[in-house]
């Protein structure tokens, strides 16, 4: 059904993506005829958003600062460009990698579309790979809010640029 988010199995190489990762999930929803890319889904994704979303972000921004963790992608080398706070790291118009690495984890999102012309899908796929009990712990504290929060920025991918 189009526009319905339902979280599948993940179909990708994680070693190739963020080797060692120790969380991995995937969620997808069908778009039919729409002719976006990789990079116009995962901008209707992370830049708009539900604002509920926007506020998790910034108490997490709040709440983080004093352990030194990155609030942004500030700093990291950012090859494509920037997307809200994540730095792409690769892409393709079917698939764009981005994330960033920092002290406790390093985090990448995989946006890909397939399918055919009239029936395409969006799966965006989460890695996660910890370095130590700070990582572990901050993955702990998020999971509750994760699912919710990928399926409210994926709902956006079907609305019109705003």
């Amino acid at each position: 059904m189009t526009g319905t988010v339902r979280e599948v199995t993940p179909e990708i190489d994680a070693g190739a993506v963020l080797a060692g990762a120790q969380f991995i999930d995937a969620y997808r929803v069908e778009i039919g005829a729409s002719p976006i890319d990789a990079r116009e889904a995962c901008v209707r994704m992370v830049l708009h958003g539900p604002r509920w979303v926007d506020t998790l972000v910034r108490l997490r921004n709040i709440l983080v600062s004093p352990f030194g963790l990155k609030t942004s992608g500030e700093g990291t080398p950012a090859p494509h460009g920037l997307i809200g706070l994540f730095p792409v790291v690769s892409e393709t118009p079917e698939r764009l990698v981005a994330g960033f690495n920092d002290y406790h984890l390093d985090f990448r999102i995989v946006v890909e579309l397939a399918g055919e012309a009239t029936s395409r899908e969006v799966t965006s796929t989460t890695l996660v790979r910890t370095h130590n009990l700070l990582g572990r712990t901050y993955l702990t504290l998020i999971m509750p809010f994760h699912k919710l929060v990928v399926r409210g920025m994926m709902g956006r991918i079907m609305e019109p640029a705003r």
